[in-house]
């Protein structure tokens, strides 16, 4: 049995709202996910922002958005042109892709100013950098992570989950050891099960991205349920 409590595993879970074809009605039922499981906050896309703040007014799950998503080619002022608008709109967690070209070229001045622009503008909210770690070997994710915690970010993720490849408890493992513990790990992009979010977790992850918190945590429960129905048997045994 998994040595973690359903509303523990839930404190974990960031919700993705992000898939660009979703309509509104579509968001809405994922929000209505978000509520019922008791996540510990949703990522919505940025249009989505104040929409998803006021249908979840009655609900402690957090929202949060992206910026200079997917790509991270937008500019440091187009990106904190979005932060200051999902302010406005209600976000309190925000989740950067970090200039990828930038990164690779070596131009680490770069990379740093362009996250420190943005934890800046986010003030005391929580910023999150998108390494983009299916694009990059393991010496640019180490490096990148370094970066993260230089630019004053809380946590250091892994995927968008619109690369190609997610995460893996190695990168996630790698990620750790390049930050201090001021600094968490975020692991999505491809957490869909419940032994995937276990493995990132225990990699050192302590925030999971993932468009499926339900199955995830429904599988948890399904499993503390039959361990129940198994000690209610073995109980009238005796």
């Amino acid at each position: 049995m998994p040595d973690i409590t359903e509303r523990e595993l839930a404190a974990t879970l960031d919700h993705a709202i992000l898939k660009p074809e979703l309509t509104r009605a579509q968001v809405d039922h994922e929000l209505d996910i978000a509520k019922e499981w008791g996540v510990f906050s949703v990522c919505v896309r940025p249009s989505d922002v104040a929409h998803a703040v006021e249908y979840l007014d009655d609900s402690p799950v957090a929202v949060g958005t992206v910026i200079g998503f997917p790509h991270g080619t937008t500019s440091t002022a187009t990106k904190v042109a979005e932060v200051k608008q999902a302010l406005r709109d209600g976000a309190t967690e925000f989740d950067m892709v970090i200039n990828i070209a930038a990164l690779r070229s070596g131009f680490d001045d770069v990379v740093e100013a362009d996250i420190r622009a943005v934890t800046e503008a986010a003030g005391d909210h929580i910023t999150k950098v998108i390494l983009e770690t299916a694009l990059l070997d393991e010496e640019q994710i180490a490096r990148g992570s370094r970066l993260t915690e230089a630019g004053g970010a809380d946590f250091v993720k892994t995927s968008t989950g619109f690369a190609g490849g997610g995460a893996t408890a190695e990168h996630v493992r790698l990620m750790a050891e390049n930050v201090s513990d001021g600094v968490q790990v975020k692991a999505s992009g491809g957490v869909r099960s419940l032994d995937d979010a276990l493995a990132m977790l225990e990699a050192g992850a302590t925030r999971l991205g993932t468009s499926g918190s339900a199955t995830i945590l429904g599988e948890l429960r399904r499993i503390n349920a039959g361990e129940q129905a198994t000690g209610a048997v073995d109980e009238s045994s005796y």
